[in-house]
């Protein structure tokens, strides 16, 4: 069984049943299925074989689900990017995942023509209309030197069969690769098999009792596990409804959850203190909700206090990571949920703590959190050390510190070394003092996490420069046109030296403690 099967056995069972519901339009699930029969047909024809890459370059809309699901039908292999992604951030991973066919907006559509020579391996464009000015796009794309790999979205739906039969999938052929951010300052592609999205999209449904009376805020981004797994596969398993949010806003969030009686919402921390400080909102205004789940970063605990308090609903906390496709612990919700634990193990999937040997340790001691399950990955794509040095023995060495209690019940002590998690996106130090670096005044940098009251952590650098002749805006302004916006330092300090160790490291331990004793 696989994602693309299950799909289609619940569209015969669910019809007439929203199985999306955007902008206030709604989408059952026999709809969904043609489209994405249409969709995958049309693929095929463009010579989109099984194993080829397909990038999704979208945020949340219907696009994604079909191109997701489309995609997979004709046995392609899904790479979701982070449309907000630099032109460098982009074609790195385009050109890393050998990508033969991307999908994004027509607003993207200018950056992907600057990028053309970049790209020698992508062979169509396929672009997806925010605008009703048919007319318009067209000229405007005959006008592009890119133009002959260009094809729109609707026009694939339109001449693609609402009949499709894709070519067999295997258990262990790779569904998804997903982009994390990785230590030597490029991210890794981790290889999600078939059987790893949907061993764990239906563990989570059932553990999480998501039914088709489920209304489903997704709200997360899509091309996140987070939301991939928790908010999009595992409700449309089961039968749910998806309440589509393109843009996070707590008055959004309230509008749709009355609107829509949503049943359950999943957001990072950042989220729920957005929505706690929201002054407008009542707890009538949610009453509908069953669940609330929260992951990607450790939640405060008076966050989570807080927010139950004021809304009257439960906060169930979680854990999971890109590797494991990406749940392996959630508080039950048939045992009492204990505040600042992920939970415990979910079914199908092992958890335990070990020390620098392997070996299991007892309880309320704190080592490696280690998972071994259906969900884990294959491996990075094109990264065979890498691979070797995180799947060992058959488990998934997280690099996460952690404790069990006398329960099972699991806490994370400390994430991975020198991650910063920003509004639930992790960024790794490396990669943006890679991109300081390549400025031609920085001598040296040392990037770290330091506390943020609105999104949990900030990007913070420390600097040297040659001749104090650059400006803290200008290596600002020079972050973003390389990063991300949540990548992006919210400040940046200079100074004569960095502290170093002995053997010349620098400590970002010292750094992170003037910054505290401030």
């Amino acid at each position: 069984m696989n994602l693309s099967l299950r799909f289609s056995e619940t569209a015969k069972e669910h019809g007439t049943k929203p199985a999306l519901i955007f902008d206030g339009t709604e989408t059952t699930y026999l709809q969904l299925e043609g489209a994405i029969n249409q969709f995958a047909s049309g693929l095929t024809e463009l010579g989109i074989n099984k194993g080829d890459h397909v990038a999704i370059v979208l945020g949340n809309s219907p696009y994604f689900v079909i191109s997701l699901y489309g995609a997979i039908r004709a046995g392609a292999t899904v790479i979701p990017i982070n449309p907000i992604y630099t032109p460098d951030e982009i074609a790195y991973i385009i050109n890393n995942g050998d990508v033969k066919a991307a999908v994004t907006l027509d607003l993207l559509i200018p950056m992907f023509e600057k990028m053309d020579q970049m790209l020698p391996k992508l062979e169509y464009i396929i672009s997806c209309d925010t605008s009703t000015n048919d007319s318009k796009k067209e000229l405007d794309i005959k006008q592009l030197s890119i133009n002959a790999k260009m094809k729109r979205f609707t026009n694939m739906l339109t001449t693609g069969s609402i009949h499709f039969d894709g070519p067999e999938l295997d258990d262990e052929d790779v569904a998804v690769i997903l982009y994390t951010s990785g230590t030597t300052g490029k991210p890794k592609g981790a290889m999600l098999t078939h059987k790893n999205l949907f061993s764990n999209a239906i563990d989570t449904a059932n553990y999480l009792k998501i039914s088709n009376d489920d209304v489903v805020v997704t709200a997360l981004p899509m091309f996140h596990v987070f939301c991939l797994t928790v908010s999009l596969n595992a409700p449309l398993m089961n039968g749910a409804t998806l309440l589509i949010v393109p843009r996070f806003s707590p008055e959004t969030i309230f509008d749709l959850v009355k609107t829509y009686r949503a049943t359950v919402f999943a957001g990072v921390p950042t989220m729920y203190n957005f929505l706690l400080q929201y002054d407008k909102a009542e707890p009538e205004d949610v009453k509908s909700l069953r669940i609330c789940i929260s992951g990607g970063a450790s939640m405060p605990v008076a966050l989570l206090k807080g927010f139950e308090k004021k809304f009257k609903v439960v906060v169930s906390e979680g854990y999971g990571l890109s590797e494991a496709s990406p749940v392996t612990c959630f508080n039950p919700l048939d045992r009492p949920r204990k505040p600042g634990s992920i939970g415990t193990s979910i079914v199908n999937v092992e958890n335990k703590v070990v020390n620098e040997l392997g070996e299991e340790l007892p309880a309320n001691q704190v080592g490696e959190l280690i998972v071994k399950g259906p969900n884990v990955m294959k491996g990075y794509y094109k990264m065979p050390e890498e691979t070797a040095h995180t799947l060992r023995n058959g488990w998934l060495y997280t690099g996460d510190l952690a404790r069990k209690d006398e329960e099972g019940y699991f806490y994370i002590v400390d994430r991975k070394k020198d991650m910063i998690i920003v509004g639930g996106y992790n960024v790794y130090p490396r990669e943006v003092e890679e991109v300081l670096y390549n400025h031609e005044e920085v001598v040296e940098v040392a990037v770290l996490g330091v506390p943020d009251p609105s999104f949990g952590e900030a990007v913070k650098c420390f600097v040297v420069v040659k001749n104090n002749q650059v400006s803290e805006e200008e290596l600002l302004e020079y972050c973003k046109q390389h990063l991300a916006k949540y990548k992006v330092p919210s400040s940046l300090e200079f100074l004569e030296e960095l502290p170093k160790n002995t053997t010349g490291k620098i400590l970002r331990r010292a750094l992170k403690d003037q910054v505290l004793q401030k």
